[in-house]
């Protein structure tokens, strides 16, 4: 991990890029909002009050987030993680719109999580062309 570290120390970054520090504590408070919401999600799929269509965007969500980390910190591809961003980003928006109907608070809960990951996208966009 240090290697990453140093790497990633390496890489030019926007001055409003955050100190590393703040990503701990967002992120255990965004997975905290992820775990309750997306799990009630499962369950209303595992009870057959909604179709898979409906839980689609939530499994895709979760396995582009989980990903972005090996990519960007073990492949060291910023072109790769910024197009991982993009599809958390997207499955977000279209998991937040396909669970509206059913359970509104479920999409009122991502509103952190989606404003985090604009700022992320944004922050990795800038990175990626910085870098390039």
């Amino acid at each position: 991990m240090n290697q990453s570290y140093n790497w990633y120390s390496q890489l030019i970054r926007p001055s409003w890029a955050p100190p590393s520090w703040i990503f701990g504590p967002v992120w255990t408070f965004l997975y905290v909002l992820i775990a309750i919401s997306f799990g009630k999600v499962f369950i209303m799929f595992f009870q057959k009050q909604i179709p898979f269509i409906i839980l689609l965007p939530f499994i895709l969500n979760l396995l582009f987030n989980f990903i972005f980390t090996p990519i960007q910190f073990g492949l060291k591809n910023n072109l790769l993680a910024a197009t991982d961003i993009l599809l958390v980003l997207g499955t977000l928006i279209w998991a937040m719109i396909a669970i509206y109907p059913h359970m509104k608070w479920v999409t009122y809960v991502q509103i952190p999580y989606l404003l985090w990951v604009c700022f992320a996208t944004a922050v990795q966009l800038t990175i990626t062309y910085l870098n390039r």
